[in-house]
């Protein structure tokens, strides 16, 4: 397996393969308790990850490249819905600064290969994630899947309550997997230099458009459990950005649409999770 913290064998393996196309997903990730923690690691690890890839597919001559940044790029008192062009309008959330700065140096790289060299680069920054092979670590994963284990073994346990983080009124959106891929494909398939161009800029938002407060995300994954106990909302822990929604008009000009409802995608990974932590 590839380690793409080693610049020398990514470099490597990217002008041994010459891709046609190259999309980074690849990341160190993780929920508002792994991100404050871990501040340095989240920081340099991404930096170095990122860099290697885009600048090693710069060096290979690879035709084409997406990096997929995250929302978190924009700032915490965006206008809302966050539209592309409120980048480095503001100050950024406490919380995940460090991840944030990471996925921002590498849209700017990006940015400035296809200013510079004429590359047919450009980013995508998709909201929250979720879906079957997520990850589930209680320790360091985001809120839905936490949530959804947290409830899962509630229900098995018949425990009385569950443990939310925060006050439950942070409005977030979110996304299932397959949904994500989709509209990468067609951006992918859609977008090109000149398509920047006319933006005077190189990321796209991707998201539903759709948002929900934590404590409606928490009783869809009970009611989908199946869990009736009581939700308890531990206000002593942070809430993070109050409120983050992307808006998605450039996505929807290109004619693309989400597939999955939030109950739908919940249900599908839910189904995952049961068949494969049994």
């Amino acid at each position: 397996e590839l380690d793409l913290q080693d610049t020398v064998k990514t470099h490597a393996f990217l002008k041994q393969e010459r891709p046609s196309l190259v999309i980074i997903a690849a990341a160190k990730v993780g929920g508002i308790h792994a991100n404050n923690t871990y501040r340095a690691d989240f920081l340099y690890e991404n930096l170095v990850i990122q860099n290697n890839i885009i600048w090693g597919s710069h060096l290979a001559d690879v035709s084409r490249l997406i990096f997929l940044g995250s929302s978190c790029i924009y700032p915490k008192n965006s206008p809302q819905p966050m539209p592309e062009n409120c980048l480095l309008t503001g100050l950024l959330e406490t919380t995940n600064q460090p991840y944030a700065i990471a996925k921002i140096a590498g849209l700017e790289l990006v940015d400035a290969l296809r200013k510079q060299y004429s590359r047919d680069y450009f980013s995508v920054m998709p909201t929250n994630l979720y879906g079957p092979g997520d990850n589930f670590n209680l320790e360091n994963s985001h809120v839905l899947p936490a949530l959804l284990k947290k409830i899962i073994a509630a229900k098995q346990s018949n425990a009385p309550a569950v443990e939310v983080w925060g006050t439950g009124t942070p409005l977030r959106e979110f996304m299932y997997s397959e949904d994500c891929a989709s509209a990468i494909v067609h951006t992918s398939e859609n977008c090109t230099r000149d398509f920047f161009d006319q933006l005077h800029f190189s990321h796209i938002n991707i998201g539903t458009g759709q948002e929900v407060s934590i404590r409606e995300l928490a009783e869809t994954i009970a009611k989908e459990v199946g869990y009736t106990g009581k939700l308890e909302f531990d206000t002593s822990k942070p809430d993070g950005t109050p409120r983050k929604l992307l808006d998605t008009k450039i996505l929807k000009s290109l004619n693309w649409q989400p597939k999955y409802s939030l109950a739908e995608g919940v249900r599908m990974t839910i189904r995952w999770y049961r068949q494969t932590h049994s």
